[in-house]
């Protein structure tokens, strides 16, 4: 026994050496360190501009029935079976008949285009037959028509410099006084590019004043800014390297930057709040330094690791679009650890002594008192209060999370269509044109696909009577139009067109309804497969996927943090303690944009048109984010209580102590990364906006209801009970220690 307690602690020492040497060297070598850290930014720069590759949401999904359904168009129809888009087209002071010459110019000159299987003609089209409403291409009153564009590709992955062939294509109508505007996918490749810009300077803005009213320095309040931009600059060039080999999403660098400059923040606040410590106590600043990295490095790296580790959970989902999202989140967490264990430890160096020398207000560092000194003030006031009525705390604590979490129940999983975009986007523009002059439903077209390659031909005849009239009897469907057969006779294609919009939850409803009775119902008997294809039924197809994955992710999520918050602190209930916590923190986060997005709620404040379903993979993306994220906090927190707990073996004690030295340093950094998240709230993309606010209030009630109420409470209640574990438990389980060897 007294040989493997031994070991534990050269281990101990050893890793905290290594961390302590590093950041000494850093310190000592701050120009080498520097200099390098801008040299590689440049090079990444450079080389990313060179070689980088291309976002674009274009992704498949090859166990899908819509994929399924559209492979088989294109083996039998390939014109048929490419992916559409329409471009809308409207004139107020005459009907689109008066253009007839312009019109055909455009379609033969959208045909020359590259990647362009067939444009139809929306005046040669047949005409809507009696009684049946009119879902194009040409409306009853003659002045709005769109022509159908089908492309070998998805057209949003074209890239910009494609939009010129087809504005050069539409000029004839528009100079002849016609409106055009782009929908569907070519909607989405002639929106104005993303610009975080504004995001980032709203979010480094308010930085700079919690960090100021915090902390009090100037030169304090830069560092972490600083460091955390260098690293996400640097991230987001390695990122764009990456998308040369892998389809990333388009929303992935902004997720990246919203990611990087939480934690890169974060990690570089954990940092300077221990230096300065460290010099109030005495040490000179390369050793200051250097024991920081020693210390909060540990947790700065173990915190990384736990974010990388949930995101990498991701992958659980088995979709590729929603692992390389991980992928990408993930890339800014890892320069963002390399920046605070490298640069953040270089700049102190380069400020010595001076870290105070500007400063707005007498700075403080971790605790409101000098080293040795009895704590006073705030926030040891508020642990004294915590340690004396923990149930308060604690039923406070989680009374707000339930009612914040209570929209929850009502959550409606979807895509956001076009209708909830803002009116300076095109797609918008031809959303709202389709809608007015053919209905909502019009707007997301389900193709239905009925595979009769081995029907013998004597009973295809009935086979098609059959699905015809299933399919006019599908409950929410507008129109059915006619199953008509491909050339070769081998499939049947027809239209569906829903009443509602391809968005609203009860088109969901009828392209399920089609794919699981009203298709199967009309094959039965025959070896004929019916199909549901098309992009709303891609879209439906996502989110019943995602929908079914969540609860995988949920658990492969939970289960990694459970096991990490184990081999960390090795004690049973902490462990349950911070998984069940952080459930409660994230159902909270849920329930807030349900209310505002799905229940419309403060939506058009935030430039929403409309209630809008919940995204389907945005829960998704925030469980796995903050659940990494709100390890930063837990991790931080924790090992102080822990540290103080092997110093006293007082548990109330110990958790007052840490609440004490850690409640600022956290209330900041939380104040800072929900500034950095809620900034992107300002973002044209709903789902950046879903984003932004979900995560912004998950780290708001995460650090302040959940790290300042309910941790302390609960493990004031646990006293030493907390850090018990089976000792079968103990010997399995590895050595990891959250903040290092002490030196």
């Amino acid at each position: 026994m007294p040989h493997s307690r031994t070991g534990e602690g050269d281990t101990k020492a050893s890793r905290g050496g290594v961390l302590r040497r590093l950041g000494e060297w850093c310190a000592r070598h701050f120009v080498i360190v520097i200099i390098a850290w801008l040299v590689a930014l440049v090079a990444l720069q450079v080389v990313s501009r060179e070689f980088g590759g291309e976002y674009s949401d274009n992704f498949s999904l090859p166990q899908a029935q819509a994929q399924k359904g559209l492979d088989v168009l294109k083996a039998h129809d390939p014109q048929a079976g490419g992916y559409s888009s329409q471009i809308v087209l409207r004139d107020d002071q005459q009907p689109l008949t008066a253009l007839s010459s312009q019109m055909s110019t455009t379609v033969a000159d959208l045909e020359k285009l590259p990647h362009v299987l067939s444009a139809q003609n929306p005046l040669s089209a047949p005409s809507t037959p009696s009684g049946q409403q009119n879902v194009g291409p040409l409306s009853d009153d003659k002045k709005t028509a769109y022509i159908t564009v089908r492309f070998d590709v998805q057209p949003s992955t074209l890239g910009d410099d494609y939009l010129d062939g087809v504005d050069t294509a539409v000029q004839p109508l528009r100079s002849a006084g016609a409106e055009v505007e782009y929908g569907g996918p070519l909607g989405e490749l002639a929106r104005p590019a993303a610009d975080d810009r504004v995001s980032e300077l709203i979010g480094f803005g308010v930085a700079v004043i919690v960090l100021l009213v915090g902390f009090g320095s100037v030169i304090a309040a830069v560092v972490p800014l600083l460091s955390a931009l260098i690293s996400v600059v640097g991230g987001l060039a390695i990122l764009g390297l990456l998308a040369a080999a892998f389809t990333f999403a388009t929303v992935s660098p902004t997720l990246a930057t919203m990611i990087g400059l939480g934690v890169g923040i974060d990690y570089a606040l954990f940092m300077l709040t221990r230096h300065r410590q460290n010099l109030i106590d005495g040490m000179d600043p390369v050793r200051a330094a250097g024991q920081a990295a020693s210390t909060s490095g540990h947790a700065v790296l173990v915190s990384g690791c736990t974010v990388i580790i949930a995101l990498a959970g991701l992958s659980a989902s088995g979709v590729s679009f929603i692992s390389l999202l991980g992928v990408a989140a993930a890339v800014t967490v890892v320069s963002a650890v390399v920046g605070a264990l490298t640069l953040v430890p270089a700049l102190l160096g380069f400020i010595g002594r001076h870290i105070d020398r500007y400063h707005v207000r007498p700075p403080v560092a971790e605790t409101e008192a000098g080293a040795g000194d009895t704590p006073q003030g705030t926030w040891p006031r508020y642990a004294q209060r915590v340690e004396r009525r923990p149930l308060w705390f604690l039923s406070a604590g989680v009374a707000v999370v339930v009612v914040l979490a209570i929209p929850l129940f009502s959550i409606q999983l979807g895509h956001i269509g076009d209708g909830a975009d803002p009116t300076s986007f095109t797609d918008r523009r031809a959303f709202d044109l389709m809608s007015d002059a053919f209905g909502p439903g019009s707007n997301g077209p389900l193709t239905v696909v009925i595979d009769q390659t081995n029907v013998p031909q004597s009973q295809r005849s009935d086979l098609a009577s059959k699905a015809q009239q299933s399919l006019d009897k599908v409950q929410g469907a507008a129109v059915v139009t006619p199953l008509t057969p491909t050339q070769d006779g081998d499939i049947l294609t027809g239209t569906v067109y829903s009443t509602l919009s391809p968005q609203n939850p009860k088109t969901t409803d009828l392209t399920n309804r089609l794919v699981d009775d009203t298709l199967p119902d009309a094959v039965q008997g025959t070896e004929a497969k019916g199909y549901v294809t098309g992009t709303t039924a891609t879209q439906v197809d996502f989110r019943d996927i995602v929908a079914s994955q969540l609860p995988v992710i949920i658990a492969v999520v939970v289960g990694l943090a459970f096991l990490i918050i184990l081999a960390v602190f090795r004690g049973l209930l902490v462990a349950v303690k911070a998984a069940v916590l952080n459930v409660l923190s994230i159902a909270a986060s849920y329930g807030v944009v349900v209310a505002v997005f799905q229940w419309g709620w403060g939506g058009p404040a935030l430039g929403v048109h409309g209630k809008v379903p919940i995204e389907s993979y945005v829960p998704m993306m925030m469980f796995a984010i903050v659940f990494g994220l709100s390890m930063d906090y837990e991790i931080f927190l924790l090992s102080r209580v822990h540290e103080a707990w092997l110093r006293s073996r007082d548990a109330k004690g110990a958790v007052a102590h840490a609440l004490e030295i850690t409640a600022r340093v956290i209330t900041c950094a939380a104040l800072i990364m929900v500034s950095v998240f809620a900034a992107f709230i300002v973002s044209d993309n709903i789902v950046v906006k879903m984003l932004g606010l979900g995560l912004a209030v998950s780290v708001l009630v995460d650090a302040t209801v959940v790290r300042l109420l309910m941790v302390p409470a609960v493990m004031t209640l646990l006293g030493r009970h907390a850090w018990w574990a089976p000792r079968w438990l103990e010997r399995v389980l590895p050595h990891i220690d959250a903040e290092g060897g002490r030196t």
